[in-house]
């Protein structure tokens, strides 16, 4: 016992390395955030181009760019990715780390939320678009006002999936040189030359994350079940 709080000090208390943990969960968050809302948005509109392409045959140069884009993006490590960002596209701008790691993560993701809704938009009976039509409604009305909202409660598992393992793909940010949290736990390790302690509290840290996002998750999908009925 007396080894393992002198260990726990060492790692955490002494010269507050705590706090390595602490501004790592910080950027970690930060980077999981915004890389999500652009994810969502770029995926949404991917989604939209690629089922109207699937539908109506419309749209064909548009459906080709995405679908190269998808293919690229799905078909290359979200760590490469990160590095070509940072060192090839970005390399001469004043962009700070943390943006970089926004912009690059929130492409990867949109690939993954672009096929995850547009699976969810196909799902959809061709009847809805038949009644949307009925009613007046121009496609891309019928689109935002009935379809959307049917597909995102039908993918919302499949969204928040991809949005946990976004927040354990930014582990890899440390090849940058951004402090998140998987690098201020090697920081500490480094340090204290004890390897235990700092990876499992990183490791504790993203469960415990993990385990609130599923709950709200969870508490989402039972509040949009009862809206049903």
């Amino acid at each position: 016992m007396n080894n393992f709080i002198q260990s726990f000090e060492l790692n955490f208390i002494k010269d507050k390395r705590y706090m390595y943990l602490v501004e790592g969960l910080g950027n970690t968050l930060l980077i999981t955030f915004f890389a999500v809302i652009l994810g969502v948005l770029l995926g949404f509109l991917i989604a939209v181009v690629r089922s109207t392409h699937d539908k109506t045959g419309r749209m064909k140069f548009l459906n080709a760019l995405c679908k190269f884009y998808l293919a690229v993006i799905r078909g290359t490590p979200a760590m490469l990715q990160l590095l070509i960002w940072f060192y090839v596209i970005l390399v001469a701008t004043p962009f700070p780390k943390v943006v970089v790691a926004m912009i690059a993560f929130g492409i990867n993701s949109g690939a993954y939320v672009a096929e995850i809704v547009r699976s969810g938009i196909m799902s959809i009976d061709n009847g809805q678009f038949e009644a949307g039509r009925s009613l007046g409604f121009s496609y891309r009305q019928t689109m935002i006002y009935i379809i959307l909202p049917q597909a995102f409660k039908n993918v919302l598992p499949a969204l928040a999936n991809e949005f946990i393992v976004l927040l354990k793909e930014t582990s890899v940010c440390g090849y940058i040189g951004i402090m998140d949290l998987t690098r201020g736990s090697d920081i500490i390790r480094s340090r204290t030359y004890e390897a235990f302690l700092p990876l499992i509290a990183a490791g504790l840290i993203y469960l415990i994350i993990v385990m609130l996002l599923t709950g709200l998750v969870g508490r989402l999908e039972r509040r949009l079940r009862t809206s049903d009925r």
